[in-house]
């Protein structure tokens, strides 16, 4: 069943495997997500279910998505997503999705929003070497000429400018551990973002 969780990055901590070996782990906190809606390829040309994720009252709600939840009688999601599947009929409006969706010791594939840095040159932002810093040179950060005689900037060439915020999947991360009471999630290594960034959480092979 190739779905999609949403959870929220707690934060890094230190995880002993079974050979007694320190390593690196990420700790993410998995709400269930509700089934919102099925797409079926009759009404809307493709196979897929909406998720929703994350209960919140009706008055944070637009108009529009509170007359859609009313209909289907499901309560109010913060986050709405779409997954594509071979089978819409082995779904159900209403029914959840929980962690135990996941297993210790498979693989997932993480999807995240990496930290923003706002306005960065080119050392920080590309790893450019600086220039000397000796003999009175001063504009040893400077990217320097852009070419001779363009007189514009180039599109795809490395300059300042914004770092970070970017859409970003890490592949084949193993799961640590799943703990379906505290709806916790421990996986290898890091992920995209900060404490307490949106994560979606997919089977590798989904």
């Amino acid at each position: 069943m190739p779905l999609e969780l949403i959870g929220r990055k707690v934060g890094m901590t230190q995880w002993f495997d079974p050979d007694g070996r320190a390593v690196a782990a990420t700790v993410i906190q998995v709400e269930p997500a509700v089934i919102v809606d099925v797409r079926t390829p009759e009404r809307h040309g493709y196979a897929a279910v909406q998720l929703g994720s994350g209960a919140v009252p009706e008055r944070k709600v637009s108009r529009p998505l509170r007359g859609q939840f009313r209909k289907l009688g499901v309560v109010p999601r913060k986050h709405l997503y779409e997954v594509r599947v071979d089978n819409p009929g082995e779904f159900s409006v209403g029914s959840e999705v929980k962690i135990d969706l996941f297993s210790t010791g498979e693989k997932v594939d993480i999807t995240g929003t990496t930290k923003g840095k706002g306005f960065q040159g080119t050392i920080k932002r590309w790893g450019f070497h600086s220039r000397p810093r000796s003999h009175g040179h001063k504009w040893f950060r400077r990217p320097g000429a852009a070419g001779r005689g363009l007189g514009k900037v180039v599109k795809g060439r490395k300059y300042p400018g914004h770092d970070g915020t970017d859409r970003v999947t890490v592949r084949n991360v193993a799961v640590l551990a799943v703990d379906p009471g505290r709806g916790v999630l421990v996986v290898r290594g890091s992920v995209p973002g900060p404490r307490s960034g949106v994560l979606r959480i997919r089977k590798q092979d989904a």
